[in-house]
C-alpha cells in the first residue's frame, strides 16, 4: 500500500516541481510519469503476492489492505500512464511547429 501512495504522491510532487525555478513542465511531467508508473506497477505486484499469501492463511489477515493496494496501485500506474501520453502528445505537437 505504501508504494500506491507514493505513485499517487507522484503527482502533486511534479506539480511543487513546476513552482520551483530550474525546473520547467515537461521535466516535472516527465519524471511524474516514470515515477508514478514504476511505483503502481510495483505496488501492483507487490498486491498481488500479498492476497496470495493472505489466501493460504484460515483467519486471512491483510487482505482488505492488499486490496486497497492493488486498486490504488492500478489508479497510480493509470494516472503515470496518462502523464506519459499527455507529454508524447506534447512532443508531437512541437515537433510538428
Amino acid at each position: 500500500m505504501l508504494f500506491a501512495l507514493l505513485s499517487l504522491a507522484a503527482i502533486p510532487a511534479a506539480l511543487y516541481a513546476t513552482r520551483l525555478s530550474n525546473v520547467n513542465v515537461p521535466q516535472a511531467v516527465g519524471g511524474e510519469a516514470v515515477a508514478g508508473t514504476l511505483l503502481g506497477l510495483i505496488a501492483v505486484l507487490l498486491a498481488r503476492s500479498a492476497r496470495r499469501r493472505a489466501e493460504r492463511t484460515l483467519s486471512r489477515p491483510g487482505e482488505a489492505t492488499a486490496r486497497w493496494g492493488k486498486w490504488l496501485g492500478l489508479l497510480g500506474l493509470c494516472l503515470g500512464l496518462t502523464a506519459a501520453l499527455s507529454l508524447a502528445f506534447f512532443g508531437v505537437l512541437l515537433w510538428s511547429e
